[in-house]
Parts: C-alpha cells; structure tokens; sequence
C-alpha cells in the first residue's frame, strides 16, 4: 500500500495537495491513500507508529500544533523509520539550512510560494521510484488496479472458500487477489511456508505454534488451525 501523509494546519492548502496528489496518481494504476493531519498531536505519532506500508510525507515546518521537523526526528529516530520518505512543504524558507542539515534525510524542501505544485509531482515521481526498487513484493494487477505488497508485511495467503480467489492479510488489512495458491506460492521466497492447500503463512510473522493444540498464533492476534499433519515437523523446525 501507498500512503501520502499530508500535515498541514492550512485547509486550503491541504485541499490543492490531495488535488495534485490525486491528479497525479491518475496516471498510475497504483493502490493509495491519503491521510491529513493538522498537527503533529498523539494521533500524528500514532499513525508514524502503525505499519501501514510504505509512506510519503509533506510535511509542513509550523504548524498550530507542533514541528515538522521534531515531528521528522520522531519518525527517524524514535521509531527507526529510514525508509519513509519525507518532504518539507512550507512558507518558512528560513528553515532551509536547519531542515537539510540535521541528517533527517529529507527528500526535498520545497517553498509553498515558489513552484509548489511542479516540485511536489517532481518529488512524487522520484519517490515512486524508490517504491518501485524496494523489497521483494508480491505485484498482482485485481479488478484492474496493480497492488504491490511487500514480503514483509504480508502475514498469510488464504484461498477463499468457493471463490477463485485469495485473501492477502497484511498488518494493515486484507486485500484480495484472482488466482490459485500454487500461482501465488511460485512468486513468494523462503519466508513463506504451505501449510494446508487452503493457507500460506509467513514465518516472520508467527507468534507461536502449539503443535498439541495444532493452533498457530499470529503477530496480530489472529489464529489458525489449517496445518496439515505432513506440515506440523516442518514448522516447528521454522518456528520454535
């Protein structure tokens, strides 16, 4: 999943972002969403918190309720995210030198009165690049979107019962892909285990397996008991 982070305390200028975010985008075939903030409050932070795939922030230096750039070093430092991308959108060009400067590994810092909306789709197009050579993911094309799911937020793969197709769940939802396990099962890596015709797990992502019980714990809080009895040696060799 894409996410745009949008925060900024100014309406309007919020409403051109998710505009040019949006006009943009309709070139692309690609899964998103938009989320908007107004500040940097407990609800910001715990949005930075959530694994909710891969993330690109405007973020705006001033606002009524905190920094851009403390709200930076909460991403980078408290919660160890390098991997989002974040970009400083404000009128405060006297925070330039500050911002690219503090080793927060800032995309760009774009002056809200100088070119805004060019610089933001040039920043847009340089950050789906990176997107695009990540980590391993799993790329499917369903009712005519492309989705482009990382390994490593993919929990499980589960046919769905008389359908013919399957549930991806992932730490931020469920998405739904045409086709058989064994299609899906040739695309993924070692972290994946086929534990039942009807399930595929990721390793990363178990909490326990009780093999009396047969009952296998998810990092979510979500169980399952489709381990076929072949299977059972095999992922307590991977698990415990």
């Amino acid at each position: 999943m894409l996410n745009f982070v949008v925060c900024d305390d100014n309406k309007a200028f919020s409403k051109l972002m998710k505009q040019t975010i949006d006009n943009f985008m309709l070139n692309y075939e690609i899964d998103y969403k938009i989320f908007h903030f107004d500040g940097y409050d407990e609800q910001f932070e715990k949005f930075v918190k959530k694994d909710t795939g891969f993330k690109i922030y405007f973020l705006d230096i001033k606002t009524s309720n905190g920094s851009g750039l403390d709200a930076a070093r909460i991403i980078r430092e408290k919660y160890n995210d390098w991997v989002s991308i974040i970009i400083v959108v404000t009128s405060h060009e006297e925070y330039r030198y500050e911002a690219l400067g503090n080793r927060l590994y800032l995309l760009d810092f774009i002056d809200k009165l100088n070119n805004c909306e060019e610089r933001i789709k040039e920043d847009i197009t340089k950050s789906l690049n990176n997107y695009n050579q990540r980590h391993k993911s799993l790329t499917y094309e369903y009712n005519h979107i492309f989705y482009k799911i990382e390994f490593r937020n993919i929990i499980c793969i589960e046919k769905e019962p008389d359908s013919k197709r399957c549930i991806i769940k992932t730490t931020y939802g469920n998405n739904y892909i045409s086709g058989t396990l064994n299609d899906i099962e040739e695309k993924l890596d070692e972290r994946f285990i086929r534990t039942h015709r009807s399930l595929i797990i990721n390793k990363d992502k178990i909490q326990n397996y009780d093999s009396k019980t047969n009952v296998l714990s998810f990092i979510d809080g979500t169980t399952t008991t489709q381990i076929a009895r072949g299977k059972k040696k095999e992922l307590v060799q991977n698990v415990n």
